[in-house]
């Protein structure tokens, strides 16, 4: 089963939804479609304007995390080649997914085209091989 990790709600984010709707988490960055088929989970994660690069993804404790960083320099100048204008942007974003502690990096496939980041988790986890063990009786 997927777990949602839990989302900020303060004063904050109507303020910054109000003054800067188009940079925070709130105006649909990592939005995500999650489906079951065929006993896989699919996740589809909207990460317009990120390279392949700017995309990381890890697994540690059951806990499947997707960060993006993207950074960028605009710079216009004159005939004479005096800056005009100069602006940068600076954005991440992550989402983290609880997937299981049974899950391996092995199991999870990636892919990322046209600003959709895919993933293929599988839904039931593998359960290892035990290993009989006995209890002293005292």
């Amino acid at each position: 089963m997927i777990r949602f990790a839990p989302a900020g709600n303060d004063l904050f984010d109507s303020f910054f939804d109000d003054m800067f709707p188009s940079f925070n988490s709130g105006s649909g960055i990592m939005r995500t479609d999650i489906r079951e088929k065929d006993g896989n989970y699919l996740l589809d994660i909207d990460l317009p304007g990120y390279k392949k690069e700017d995309i990381k993804i890890s697994l540690y404790n059951g806990n499947l995390t997707i960060q993006a960083e993207h950074n960028e320099t605009n710079e216009e100048n004159d005939a004479r080649g005096n800056i005009l204008r100069q602006e940068r942007y600076s954005g991440t974003c992550s989402r983290t997914f609880y997937v299981g502690d049974g899950i391996r990096e092995s199991d999870i496939h990636a892919g990322y085209e046209n600003g959709i980041l895919t993933l293929q988790i599988p839904s039931e986890q593998k359960k290892e091989a035990e290993e009989k063990r006995y209890i002293d009786i005292l």
